[in-house]
């Protein structure tokens, strides 16, 4: 992120395999992963499966990888699958997400201060924290499979000291252990935002950007503390079905008995498990994975009235082209076209990729250009302008383990200064009496509703009037289940995982006049 024209990290598809493979860890946990192979093959799974797990974590940590571009590839090479795949997979991610906590653990287990601990054996102490502390792993398995793994990875004396520490964190469960670590970080019971900040595994200051959020759109702050634990939660798999292309009923009846309609958008359905890529409809390209929250925002651009022609759409920074796949189906139902753009050209191949099976004609081009170029390029040339604009994210933390950790407030200025370039670029794309809709997958309050009105502003003094819509009027038109959870008093919407089970996209709609 933070690049013109991209607004995630790379490897959508990749991340969406990830996570349906998460839905087999609590299957596997009680079991300590273990399969019903024969005795010897049970056990050089379980070494893979935890083996694996260390491997992802150490790559992200030193060579910024993405976990779910690099955990996936590893379990297939190794041999990895079903069960102890999904063992795996919960290993690695929960130990990413919660590395907060369990690094507040270790200081009150450990001998030694964290930081004089090497870094592969601090991550094998929060893999060990995370069997023993977030998954049904028995302690006797947590505690030697990872000392195994520590003797076979950094040496028999390391292995000792992580053995000592495990087994110190063993001998309290979790709750005692979330007690302990508040009281230490917050000892006077004076500081919520510090308690929750190592209780629930983010940094301070998204806990309070986050709180803040909530209470700008209407929410009480006391509901941060549900939002940061909807973040630590496996998100489920939800797939779309592409308008025109395959129904919601065809796509459940391939996904299998128990797949289900989501509550809100009209082209969501819930996978309960399994490997979505298996399904006939997403190897086609007619469904995708998509986050039911990505797939409402594309659906109210589309619903947006207009004045005049609706002929010509744009999404201007398309990749990897989940949501242009989403807008190209409709298109094609009005007879409209699509241009996607996107500024890395390996993404413009993804978005090229996602479209392969869009209506013929509803594609006008895939290209490759600078999302803040567009307006000056082709003022006044569509009908309609998606900007999902680049982000830090914090509304996806929940798929996106590490981010939280990567991401610090000094990002927001580079990238406040970047969306408003691209919302600039977009409102001068649109014609008269079309729309733009502003998305960002961050709840942030200095990457959402500031970035609008000083859009708005800086349209005014440029000549340029910009109407903002009541987005939450259209978007209860789409999903009418979902206007009885809307806050009062904003055009605005700010969708939360807590309360929708969706990823935190904000939306404004903007038409200008």
């Amino acid at each position: 992120m933070g690049r013109p024209g991209s607004g995630r990290p790379p490897g959508e598809g990749g991340r969406r395999d990830a996570r349906g493979r998460e839905r087999g860890a609590a299957r596997a946990q009680g079991r300590g992963h273990r399969t019903a192979a024969a005795p010897g093959r049970r056990a050089r799974t379980g070494d893979a499966a935890r083996s694996a797990a260390f491997d992802a974590v150490r790559a992200v940590a030193d060579d910024e990888a993405y976990a779910n571009l690099v955990l996936p590839p590893l379990l297939r090479e190794r041999g990895v699958e079903g069960r102890d795949a999904g063992f795996a997979t919960e290993l690695a991610y929960g130990t990413l997400r919660l590395r907060g906590r369990y690094d507040a653990v270790l200081t009150l287990a450990s001998s030694r201060p964290l930081d004089q601990v090497d870094p592969p054996v601090l991550d094998l102490l929060r893999l060990g924290a995370h069997q023993l502390l977030g998954m049904r792993v028995p302690a006797h398995a947590a505690v030697s499979e990872t000392v195994g793994l520590a003797r076979e990875r950094v040496g028999a004396g390391a292995a000792q000291f992580v053995n000592a520490v495990l087994r110190r964190v063993a001998e309290r469960d979790v709750d005692d252990w979330l007690a302990r670590i508040g009281d230490a970080a917050d000892p006077a019971g004076t500081d919520e935002v510090a308690r929750l900040a190592v209780t629930q595994s983010h940094p301070a200051w998204v806990v309070r950007a986050l709180r803040e959020a909530l209470v700008a759109d209407g929410r009480p702050a006391s509901e941060v503390g549900a939002l940061l634990a909807a973040d630590n939660a496996a998100p489920r798999v939800t797939l779309v079905a592409r308008p025109g292309l395959v129904t919601t009923a065809e796509l459940a009846a391939q996904a299998g008995p128990d797949a289900a309609p989501a509550p809100f958008a009209p082209t969501a359905v819930v996978l309960p498990g399994g490997d979505p890529g298996s399904l006939p409809a997403v190897r086609e390209g007619r469904a995708g994975v998509q986050d039911e929250g990505s797939q409402l925002v594309a659906l109210a651009l589309v619903a947006a009235g207009l004045d005049g022609p609706d002929e010509r759409w744009l999404d201007l920074c398309a990749g990897p082209g989940g949501k242009a796949s989403l807008l190209a189906a409709a298109a094609g139902q009005r007879g409209a076209r699509l241009v996607a753009n996107e500024v890395q050209p390996h993404r413009s191949r993804l978005v090229a990729q996602s479209l392969r099976a869009a209506p013929g004609g509803a594609v006008e081009e895939v290209r490759t250009g600078d999302g803040r170029t567009v307006g000056d390029d082709e003022p006044g040339s569509y009908d309609r302008v998606l900007l999902d604009a680049p982000c830090t994210g914090l509304g996806a933390l929940r798929r996106r383990p590490e981010a939280r950790w990567r991401r610090t407030p000094a990002d927001l200025a580079t990238l406040g200064t970047l969306q408003r370039e691209l919302l600039r670029s977009a409102l001068a794309a649109v014609r008269p009496g079309g729309v733009v809709a502003y998305v960002t997958c961050s709840p942030h309050l200095a990457e959402t509703r500031l970035v609008v009105t000083d859009a708005v502003r800086a349209a005014a003094r440029a000549g340029t009037e910009v109407e903002v819509l009541d987005a939450g009027a259209v978007l209860a038109e789409v999903a009418p289940e979902w206007a009885a959870t809307r806050t009062d008093g904003h055009p605005d919407v700010q969708l939360w995982p807590h309360v929708h089970g969706t990823d935190a996209m904000y939306l404004a709609l903007l038409r200008r006049t």
